[in-house]
């Protein structure tokens, strides 16, 4: 069997890719990796590809597939439970959040 780029040879399902820009004259760094982090325990099976892509201009931003979910500029900086709603609405819709999640309001 010859895997395909960026498989490891488990059936295929579809990729989903998380990319997070963040500023690094800003030192945002630790901030993105640790949303980084969240995302990858709680979509571990779901998402293919989590990228940190650095930025400057006080640039935050989540996207999903190419898709912008979180723009730090228009709503501020994310708890990590917001950003996890946004993911698996796209990503695993359905999909139980646990004790993270709250009814939304």
């Amino acid at each position: 069997m010859t895997d395909t780029p960026g498989t490891t040879g488990a059936p295929s399902r579809e990729a989903h890719r998380v990319r997070i820009e963040y500023c690094t004259q800003c030192r945002w760094l630790p901030r993105a990796a640790w949303l980084a982090q969240e995302l990858l325990t709680t979509f571990e099976t779901e998402l293919t590809e989590l990228a940190l892509t650095p930025g400057t201009g006080g640039v935050f931003v989540v996207r999903v597939d190419g898709e912008v979910v979180w723009d730090r500029r228009e709503q501020g900086f994310p708890e990590p439970t917001a950003v996890k709603r946004l993911v698996r609405d796209r990503v695993a819709p359905g999909k139980p959040l646990g004790h993270s999640e709250k009814p939304a309001e």
